[in-house]
């Protein structure tokens, strides 16, 4: 990221669909001026966690930092909402820089599509069946068989998600780490997921895929009807997160660890 200093002069404003957001960018435009996102030294997205992810999806070759104030429900990635001293606040604020993940899946007529994941891919089965799974680590095969519901690969950004939800763990955001967990396991039903590397390759085939056929999705790109899903990071590509000081993403993923 090239901005001198935290300087940002040139803000952006984008919000979610909801009046508390339409309200709050035309406030914060009057005292801050107005500035296309391909010229801004920031992004401000206005809304919830859903907002960000768009925003983040929408500029993510751009290398534009996000910083995101809550006008929504969760706001888990978001700050605080204040029309007040926004330059100061995005000159103190610190950034957290995240990589998404890629995922390559594959259809049952053999089209393969890429998709790219800031929080995370999950696999889910499509009907009332379970789905049939075999797991892959770096080629090697690490579960012949898993019998769920579904399966999701998150990163650190993501794993207070949908991760946390179904019981996976909570990643340090500098962790050099992936969180693999199964959704619902019936056999082996003991089995809680793993940690490996970020640097892994992880392949997931669906078995038996016509009598019990899965999607795939990152984050809210879906593809149906898949019979191998590749996911790895995408090391090249770098987004980048503002948080007010005190309160960034490596503070509130250890919090959140104590608060349930």
């Amino acid at each position: 990221m090239s901005k001198e200093k935290n300087k940002f002069e040139r803000i952006a404003f984008v919000a979610s669909d909801v009046p508390e957001a339409i309200e709050a960018r035309e406030a914060l435009i009057k005292r801050y001026g107005k500035t296309d996102p391909a010229d801004a030294d920031v992004i401000v997205a206005l809304g919830g966690d859903g907002l960000m992810l768009q925003t983040l999806h929408r500029f993510i070759n751009d290398k534009i930092p996000t910083y995101g104030m809550n006008r929504g429900s969760v706001g888990f990635l978001m700050n605080d909402y204040s029309e007040d001293d926004l330059r100061e606040r995005l000159a103190a604020a610190e950034i957290s820089r995240i990589h998404p993940l890629s995922m390559i899946s594959t259809d049952s007529t053999g089209k393969a599509q890429k998709s790219l994941a800031i929080n995370e891919v999950s696999l889910f089965r499509q009907r009332y069946q379970a789905a049939k799974l075999k797991v892959a680590i770096d080629g090697k095969v690490r579960l012949e068989e898993l019998i769920c519901d579904g399966i999701l690969v998150a990163t650190p950004a993501g794993s207070t998600a949908y991760n946390l939800s179904v019981h996976g763990p909570i990643l340090p955001i500098k962790a050099a780490l992936l969180a693999v967990t199964p959704i619902s396991p019936f056999r082996p039903r003991r089995w809680r997921g793993a940690l490996v590397s970020n640097k892994a390759h992880i392949t997931i085939s669906v078995l038996e895929a016509q009598k019990r056929p899965v999607s795939a999705a990152a984050d809210h790109f879906e593809t149906r009807d898949v019979v191998k899903v590749e996911i790895e990071q995408a090391r090249a590509i770098e987004l980048y997160m503002m948080f007010d000081r005190n309160h960034g993403l490596e503070e509130r993923l250890l919090a959140e660890q104590f608060s349930y």
